[in-house]
C-alpha cells in the first residue's frame, strides 16, 4: 500500500523569509547614508595618501579606513533616529526606513550605537587615541550638536555644523602620522567653506519641506534670493580657499589648473542659480558641487604622487 506524502510546505515559506531578510538589511544599509559616508572616506583617504611622501602602510590605511567609515555610518543612523518625525513630514526623506516603520526606534539606535563603538574601537587599536578621539568628536558635533542642537535653532547651522562634516581629511592625515599638522587643516578648510554653497542648494531646492517642519534653513528665514546671494559669495570664497593648498606649496600646477577649473565652473552654477534661474539649476548646482569636491580631492592625490614622482624618484 502506497503512503501518500505531504509536499513539502518549506519551498512557498522560505523564499518570503528570504526576501524579507534582504529587504531588513537594506534598511538597515539606508540607514548608513553610503553614498554620503562613501565621500567622507574618500577625504580621509585622501588625507591619508597625502600625510607622507610614497605610499603609507597599506595595513593602517583599511584599519583607518573601516574605523572612519563605521564611525561616519554610526553618526549618520543617529541622525535618522533623532530626525525621524521630521523625515516623516519632507517629500525627499519620508521613505525612509524609520518614518515608514521598517525599523524601530530601538533597532536603529542599537544599530547605530554597534557601528560607533566597533569603529572607534578598531580606531583606538589599529590606528591610534588621537584618531579614535577626533572621529568620536565628529561623531558627536554632527549627531548631537548639529542635528539635535543647531539645526533646530539657527540658520547657521549647516556654517556652524559642517566643521563635523569637514573633519575626515585631518582624520585621515592623523591616522597616519599621529599628528595635526597644517596641510591637513587646510583640507578641512576647503569641505569646510564647500559644504554652505553644497547645502544651501539643496535648501533652496527642498524649500516648501523645511518651511513645512520648521526648520529654519536660510532660504526659509531669509528668502530664496538671499540665499543665492550667499551661494555665489561662497562660491567664489571657495575658489580663493582652494588655491591655498598651491601658495603654501602643498601642492604643485596640476592641482592649480584642476581647482582653478573645478571652481569656476562652481561660480558659473552659482551665476546660473542666482541671475538665470531654471527650476531644475538649484538641484544641479547640489549635484555638481558632489563632483566638485570629489574630482577636487582626486586631483590632489594625483599631484601629489606626480610631485613625489619626480621630485623623490627613489621613493619608487
Amino acid at each position: 500500500m502506497a503512503i501518500k506524502q505531504e509536499p513539502l510546505k518549506t519551498s512557498a515559506v522560505v523564499p518570503g523569509v528570504l526576501h524579507n531578510a534582504c529587504t531588513h538589511w537594506r534598511d538597515y544599509y539606508q540607514l548608513t547614508k553610503p553614498k554620503v559616508v562613501a565621500l567622507l572616506v574618500l577625504t580621509a583617504w585622501v588625507g591619508m595618501m597625502l600625510a607622507v611622501p610614497g605610499l603609507p602602510d597599506l595595513g593602517l590605511v583599511v584599519a583607518a579606513s573601516l574605523g572612519i567609515g563605521l564611525v561616519a555610518a554610526g553618526a549618520a543612523a543617529f541622525n535618522h533616529v533623532l530626525d525621524q518625525k521630521i523625515d516623516a513630514q519632507m517629500a525627499r526623506t519620508y521613505m525612509r526606513p524609520l518614518p515608514k516603520g521598517k525599523l524601530t526606534q530601538a533597532q536603529a539606535l542599537g544599530f547605530a550605537s554597534s557601528l560607533a563603538v566597533l569603529g572607534f574601537t578598531l580606531l583606538i587599536v589599529a590606528v591610534n587615541p588621537l584618531t579614535a578621539l577626533l572621529t568620536l568628536f565628529s561623531l558627536l558635533g554632527y549627531a548631537v550638536v548639529y542635528t539635535l542642537l543647531l539645526k533646530r535653532a539657527t540658520p547657521q547651522n549647516i556654517v556652524i555644523g559642517g566643521l563635523a562634516g569637514a573633519m575626515p581629511p585631518l582624520l585621515g592625515w592623523t591616522a597616519i602620522t599621529g599628528e595635526i599638522h597644517s596641510h591637513a587643516l587646510l583640507l578641512v578648510m576647503i569641505i569646510f567653506t564647500w559644504t554652505p554653497p553644497h547645502f544651501w542648494a539643496l535648501a533652496i531646492h527642498r524649500y516648501k519641506d523645511y518651511a513645512k517642519v520648521n526648520i529654519p534653513m536660510l532660504p526659509v528665514t531669509h528668502g530664496i534670493e538671499f540665499t543665492k546671494w550667499v551661494i555665489l559669495l561662497y562660491a567664489f570664497l571657495l575658489l580663493v580657499v582652494c588655491l591655498l593648498p598651491y601658495l603654501v606649496g602643498m601642492s604643485g600646477i596640476i592641482y592649480l589648473l584642476g581647482s582653478l577649473y573645478l571652481n569656476l565652473r562652481f561660480v558659473a552654477y552659482a551665476w546660473r542659480l542666482k541671475y538665470r534661474p531654471t527650476p531644475e539649476v538649484a538641484m544641479e548646482t547640489f549635484r555638481f558641487s558632489i563632483v566638485h569636491l570629489m574630482v577636487l580631492f582626486l586631483i590632489l592625490l594625483v599631484d601629489h604622487y606626480v610631485q613625489w614622482q619626480f621630485l623623490t624618484p627613489e621613493l619608487w
